[in-house]
């Protein structure tokens, strides 16, 4: 079992920046990955970035280059730092995490809302 934890969300204006941290506990070395997603209201949740156990980024099209991705494998955190935000970042932010046991498994925050007024 993983446990994840967010933190960082809120209110910002069209240009402005977050950063979410995410805190995971349990059965950390079993961490393939940890990422993060998001899900506007009316929409599936969708990959947004993750950083594997390798220190490997992955991004989203449409955060790329306004979104980094870091973990701090010392605290059992990551975080997704946003700039430049547009209205249509607005969602339910999820800290994700991929265990590798006998199969993959994702295991979910309980998600945080950003909003990016216009």
């Amino acid at each position: 079992q993983v446990q994840l934890v967010e933190s960082g969300g809120g209110l910002v204006q069209s240009g402005g920046s977050l950063t979410l941290s995410c805190v995971a506990s349990g059965r950390i070395a079993s961490i393939n990955f940890m990422g993060w997603y998001r899900q506007a209201p009316g929409k599936q949740r969708e990959f947004v970035a993750k950083v594997d156990k390798n220190g490997d980024t992955r991004y989203r099209d449409s955060v790329e280059g306004r979104f980094t991705i870091s973990r701090d494998r010392a605290k059992n955190m990551v975080y997704l730092q946003m700039i430049d935000l547009a209205p249509e970042d607005t969602a339910i932010y999820f800290c994700a995490a991929e265990t590798v046991v006998l199969a993959p498994y994702l295991y979910w925050g309980q998600g945080i809302q950003v909003t990016v007024s216009s």
